[in-house]
């Protein structure tokens, strides 16, 4: 059944629940795009990166009048302000070449909506540096070429939504062809997929055209291919920082600043204009995906890093719930109000996931504990409440995650306490940190021991694979537990959470380490717990065995030797 008579223009207001019913569309495919991650590990975020800058451009589109020049501007500004991750850039130019051609029409005929979404596939080409075939971009743009070759032979509206749509979903097909990374995987480009879904919200709204139904990405028969959404965006850079920030520049300064990212980085994205611009990039050099915007006369800001080696897609939901709290205060975690809080020389702030890890920092007399982790990572307002709300003038601030350092280092020019960073990439790092920590010793002090306690521990974790695919350990199929060395990737491969853990530990024991710390996730069991600790009593004797009960997510092991 229709869901609405078949509609031979686009008006302002088919062209709003086209893209609320894309919205509401991705959010329902997000765990599927998700899986289409080139890493095997359960943390892919495309479809989340999606939905949540769609989120943005609804919530502007309920602020705005019905009219299409002001529907067009909120989707412009909403998609540029609320852009998520590479995905979720590249989204927003796509959204806005449509909304700003739109913007100047008198109809929305479907010459003109092809014309928009040609722009909508230029525009995305023009952000992007060095553009990539076999990515989204390839299948916008092929899905464009057919809308235009179908209007211009007279077709409806409908009809040549559905021609761009066919074109669309065969590159889609042949991303794996065009990118052996992708066919490596066995999976298709995950940006793609997601705007296939932008298609089949427009048909669903001119025609009637039902929307197509969401996999169960949880069955053991996922095959990434028979997404009915179809296919995704997969990270094809092996680079491990992916660095987001608006940025104030004069429109004539954006070219020199994107050729000097060209020299340290890829999947470089950027778009915007009249002195503001939303930039990314992945890159190795954190630094200088930064100084670059200074260093061109540009003011930065909002910077977000994150390492795409250790994305957890779960962190979001659970970053989410805390964020519908209410302030940035809601995600502070502490036993009584600052004002009931003994007053100490110096106090830790730290980050984490896990009810058990909270309550452990707690017990160890950290007294701010900013909910966050990998992914979805804490701003610099949130953790600058966390320091105010401490009931000392010198805190030191455990990150423990290289997402959150950078943001951490600004905190100490944004309030009159003195702040030290303590560069702590994980939680066994924070643990070896805390040991040492002294509440009535100064901060330079507790900052100097802390940080060389951190840098004494080798950290890994066990995770089960989301897919099969290859990696410098070997095969990898669907449902194997992997060990990753932090720094090092994948350095194991086993068919149980045991053999996984005990190769991994094999990897991180060395000669002169004495403590083995064991950090039990939401998935781990007492059974398995106790098999390592008879393992490492069989086959490492002499080293002193701790276990912490975490709760954190997807990994059920967190190792820690020093």
């Amino acid at each position: 059944m229709r869901y609405v008579p078949t509609l031979d223009r686009l008006s302002a207001d088919a062209l709003r629940n086209t893209v609320i019913t894309f919205r509401d569309a991705m959010k329902a495919h997000s765990a599927g795009i998700n899986r289409l991650n080139v890493y095997p590990v359960p943390d892919g975020d495309t479809g989340t990166n999606m939905a949540r800058t769609l989120d943005a451009v609804v919530a502007e589109l309920e602020s705005s009048a019905p009219e299409l020049g002001p529907t067009c501007t909120a989707i412009s500004h909403g998609s540029l302000m609320g852009a998520r991750g590479n995905s979720g850039v590249i989204l927003s130019q796509i959204l806005r070449g449509i909304a700003n051609t739109m913007k100047e029409a008198s109809d929305g005929t479907a010459s003109k909506v092809a014309e928009a979404l040609k722009n909508a596939s230029l525009a995305a080409y023009q952000a992007v540096l060095k553009p990539i075939e076999g990515t989204i971009l390839t299948v916008v743009r092929e899905s464009a070429d057919a809308a235009q070759a179908s209007a211009a032979d007279g077709a409806s509206l409908v009809v040549m939504l559905r021609a761009a749509r066919d074109a669309g979903r065969s590159a889609l097909d042949r991303t794996p062809d065009m990118l052996p990374v992708l066919k490596e995987a066995g999976v298709v480009d995950a940006g793609g997929a997601g705007f296939m879904l932008l298609l089949d919200a427009a048909l669903f709204v001119v025609d009637g055209e039902p929307l197509p139904v969401p996999v169960d990405v949880g069955d053991s028969s996922f095959d990434p291919f028979a997404l009915v959404a179809h296919r995704g965006e997969g990270d094809v850079s092996e680079l491990r920082y992916e660095v987001m920030y608006f940025i104030d520049l004069p429109d004539e300064n954006i070219e020199p600043f994107k050729q000097a990212w060209g020299l340290i980085g890829d999947s470089i994205v950027v778009v915007g204009g009249d002195g503001l611009w939303n930039c990314h990039v992945h890159t190795n050099d954190i630094g200088a995906a930064i100084e670059a915007a200074i260093d061109n006369g540009g003011r930065p800001h909002q910077i977000r890093v994150t390492d795409l080696f250790e994305e957890v897609a779960e962190e979001h939901a659970h970053r989410e719930a805390a964020l519908k709290g209410g302030s940035a205060a809601n995600m502070v975690h502490r036993g009584a109000s600052a004002a009931g809080m003994p007053p100490v020389t110096c106090a830790v702030v730290a980050v984490c996931s896990g009810e058990g890890l909270s309550e452990l920092f707690d017990q160890l007399h950290v007294q701010g504990v900013v909910t966050g982790g990998q992914t979805l990572n804490p701003s610099t307002a949130e953790l600058l409440a966390a320091v105010e709300a401490v009931n000392a003038d010198q805190v030191i601030v455990l990150p423990n995650n290289k997402n959150i350092i950078p943001v951490a280092e600004q905190l100490n020019a944004l309030t009159t306490k003195t702040v030290v960073v303590v560069p702590t990439c994980s939680m066994p790092e924070a643990l070896a940190a805390l040991v040492v920590y002294d509440p009535e010793e100064s901060a330079e002090h507790n900052g100097a021991e802390m940080t060389d306690a951190a840098a004494s521990v080798a950290t890994g974790e066990v995770t089960q694979a989301v897919r099969d695919t290859n990696s410098d350990a070997g095969q990898i199929t669907v449902g194997d537990w992997i060990g990753i060395v932090r720094g090092d990737g994948i350095v194991c491969v086993a068919g149980s959470v045991i053999s996984a853990s005990t190769a991994l530990l094999e990897n991180l024991i060395t000669p002169g380490r004495e403590i083995v710390t064991i950090i039990e996730g939401a998935q781990s069991t007492p059974s398995a717990t106790a098999a390592l600790r008879a393992w490492l009593a069989d086959e490492h004797a002499g080293l002193q065995v701790e276990v912490h009960r975490g709760g954190q997510p997807l990994y059920p092991y967190l190792f820690g030797v020093e």
